[in-house]
């Protein structure tokens, strides 16, 4: 059903797998890690595109045969049959849609304008007649299609009783042989099967419409469940509750619960609050830190937070401007025919904490610098790191900032003399190299994953326009606005109903 796509094209997170909802959705909020909220103007985008479904619902379905009889008087028994019923010279005029609070969506396309074509068969007799014919007959029509979803929370998702749809009649001519000015009999009998016949077409297009809706519907849940997993790491966005329905939104409420190999973190205590959101933008994504811990602990305990750096990329490095002298041992390696290679991880799980300031990151960062020999290295170092990293997105592409606030070295040893460093100067050359050089390299890394990530498939569905990452106490929102071009949902309808 219409509303049921155009909001389900939108809010991937209407996908997950749950346990059970709350009714109350107040005690929900305690157990929320994300919610999506979509505003009104952002709904009336999406209904824009409305009238491309319809028009595949209507191209697409599939009339059946039918067969009926009536008592036609002295005629006696008339007996029809229709079949190879198709649909040309479709058009669709407006669509409308409201958010009626607490209820659901209600959705009004006017104007349907169609001609049906097909064959019927039919016979009638009695002691004065006895006639069968075959004849090719057009049906034309002029449509008002309404549907009036209704959210709510089962089947292990979103889900949408979309039963109450129907078809308002405008105009439903019926001609034999292209007669327009039908004798008495022959009007006789196609007014008594008008109204099968319009039975047949509103089945048909409601049923279509359902299941245009459950395709793509599958296509946005699949598209979220391959999003928001990568390899043994994933999320359930599962919801929590029901989603509400206001006159200004429509908003959703999501477990956000890392799965890793056999584990399962859990959110017990969340901020959310409604009034953490506003209504001036499109589309509202809140995410507690409660999601990025466990996700960053996932990362750290399946190896991700690793980095090997070799031959001239080591060197173009070392080239950034330092204040600090550099160490005799770093200018060989530096010069050395042999590849130098630098190898960094991540030696204890980061934690996260996010602050008007932005998102505060700890780690513990291990290096290891080889120069030539691969069995063990010239510069082993150990450092604790903070940083507070914000986010901004410009060009389709998340770019991340990092704002260094402590960095320390708490281990330098050169492990091919066996000597610790205990030199301030060259501690503070590794200090220094870690802060301009090090946290850059790993943001800019990070900034190409997190790319990789939004770059599969159908995540590019819409254009995000200028969108703002707010940091706050204890969460993140991700605001934007989005524009949904029409070349988009036309091609994705032609591979969806090939």
């Amino acid at each position: 059903m219409p509303a049921d796509i155009f909001l389900r094209l939108l809010i991937l997170c209407l996908y997950g797998t749950i346990h059970g909802c709350l009714q109350d959705r107040a005690s929900a909020y305690k157990y929320t890690g994300a919610v999506c909220r979509l505003t009104h103007p952002a709904a009336a985008v999406l209904n824009e595109k409305t009238t491309k479904v319809i028009e595949a619902a209507f191209q697409h379905a599939r009339y059946p045969s039918m067969k009926g009889e009536k008592s036609a008087g002295f005629l006696g028994k008339v007996l029809y049959g229709l079949e190879n019923l198709e649909i040309f010279n479709l058009s669709i005029g407006q669509s409308e849609f409201e958010l009626r609070p607490g209820e659901g969506i209600g959705l009004q396309i006017n104007n349907v304008s169609a001609v049906f074509s097909g064959t019927l068969q039919y016979g009638y007799g009695s002691w004065l007649v006895n006639v069968a014919q075959r004849l090719d007959f057009e049906v034309e029509t002029q449509i008002d299609l309404g549907i009036n979803p209704k959210l709510y929370c089962g089947n292990s998702k979103v889900a949408a009783d979309t039963s109450d749809c129907y078809l308002n009649f405008h105009k439903f001519r019926l001609y034999l042989q292209g007669d327009k000015e039908p004798n008495w009999l022959k009007r006789l009998f196609t007014d008594f099967i008008t109204f099968t016949v319009k039975l047949v077409v509103k089945g048909q297009i409601c049923k279509e419409i359902n299941k245009l809706a459950d395709i793509l519907a599958e296509f946005i849940q699949d598209t979220a469940a391959e999003f928001l997993s990568d390899g043994a790491i994933s999320v359930d966005i599962g919801v929590t509750t029901s989603p509400l329905i206001t006159a200004n939104y429509i908003e959703s409420y999501h477990k956000g619960l890392t799965k890793y190999l056999n584990s399962t973190s859990s959110i017990n205590n969340s901020v959310f609050h409604p009034n953490q959101l506003t209504e001036n933008r499109m589309l509202y994504f809140w995410f507690s830190d409660d999601i990025f811990k466990p996700l960053i602990a996932a990362a750290h305990q399946d190896g991700r937070f690793q980095l090997n750096i070799s031959s001239e990329e080591v060197k173009t490095l070392f080239k950034t401007s330092l204040s600090s002298v550099k160490p005799e041992y770093i200018e060989r390696c530096l010069v050395e025919p042999a590849s130098p290679e630098l190898r960094v991880w991540s030696s204890a799980v980061p934690t996260l904490n996010t602050s008007t300031m932005g998102t505060s990151i700890t780690a513990q960062a291990t290096g290891q610098l080889y120069c030539g020999s691969q069995n063990e290295p010239t510069l082993f170092f150990q450092t604790n790191v903070t940083v507070d990293v914000t986010a901004s997105y410009a060009e389709k592409k998340l770019f991340l900032h990092g704002k260094p606030q402590e960095i320390s070295v708490v281990r330098a040893e050169l492990p091919q003399e066996n000597q610790q460093i205990y030199d301030e100067a060259q501690i503070e050359f590794i200090r220094e190299a870690v802060e301009k050089i090090g946290v850059p390299k790993v943001l800019s890394v990070l900034e190409v994953e997190i790319t990789r990530l939004m770059d599969k498939q159908g995540a590019s569905l819409f254009d995000i326009i200028n969108p703002e990452v707010l940091h706050k106490e204890g969460y993140v929102v991700a605001q934007m606005d989005f524009g949904f071009p029409h070349h988009l949902l036309v091609d994705f309808l032609k591979r969806t109903l090939q």
